[in-house]
């Protein structure tokens, strides 16, 4: 994947959990949208359960009426998309391990981070691979080229359990709450469903009225 960046245009921020099924969609898109518009996208894995603590929120699946809508949407909304799709089982799960994992990766080599953070998320919705599951963690990281051994060793140090919770501090700092968000010059997105709009932005700034 190439890495591009042009003077004067700033990386798309990209923030996301593993454990979220709409970060998945968007990760599948998200580097397309921002080649098409002269842009690199900046990852940053964070973890829902903080940033909804720390709001008072709460995951859809805790309300049943929105449950079974999101259930639905999931399927549609990866469809729409053109991309794989399964709901695994469990659901959701905890992530903090492949977190971590990601930003040893991202502090060295942002671009190997960026990919095993997509590799990570086909592979918890689309073939049940358990992230919050030390073994299967592990074993997806050797298929994916890294040393399951020294990513193991990542995951318990404090180096990057400090990294991770700095990076979710930061999160909620720029007024991150849900997953996918998105910033774009200054301007948020939240949610898949916002690829039009970014799009919009990207190619011709605010909208009239909006400054």
């Amino acid at each position: 994947m190439e890495d591009i960046k042009l003077p004067g245009k700033a990386p798309i921020q990209f923030y996301f959990d593993f454990s979220s099924p709409y970060s998945y969609i968007a990760s599948e898109w998200i580097e397309a949208v921002a080649a098409r518009h002269g842009r690199r996208v900046q990852w940053h894995a964070v973890l829902l359960g903080f940033l909804f603590q720390s709001t008072g929120l709460k995951p859809l699946v805790e309300y049943p009426i929105k449950r079974d809508y999101a259930t639905r949407d999931m399927f549609r909304s990866a469809a729409f998309a053109g991309v794989p799709f399964s709901l695994p089982d469990p659901f959701p799960i905890g992530t903090v391990n492949a977190a971590r994992v990601f930003w040893w990766l991202e502090g060295t080599d942002p671009l190997r981070a960026a990919a095993f953070a997509r590799a990570a998320l086909r592979g918890y919705f689309t073939r049940n691979v358990n992230l919050s599951d030390p073994n299967q963690l592990k074993r997806l990281c050797a298929d994916t080229g890294l040393d399951a051994e020294a990513a193991e060793a990542a995951w318990g140090d404090q180096q990057w359990k400090a990294k991770l919770k700095a990076a979710n501090d930061a999160a909620q700092a720029a007024g991150v709450f849900g997953a996918p968000y998105f910033i774009v010059d200054g301007e948020p997105f939240w949610g898949n469903d916002r690829q039009q709009q970014m799009e919009a932005w990207l190619q011709s700034g605010p909208p009239k009225g909006l400054s």
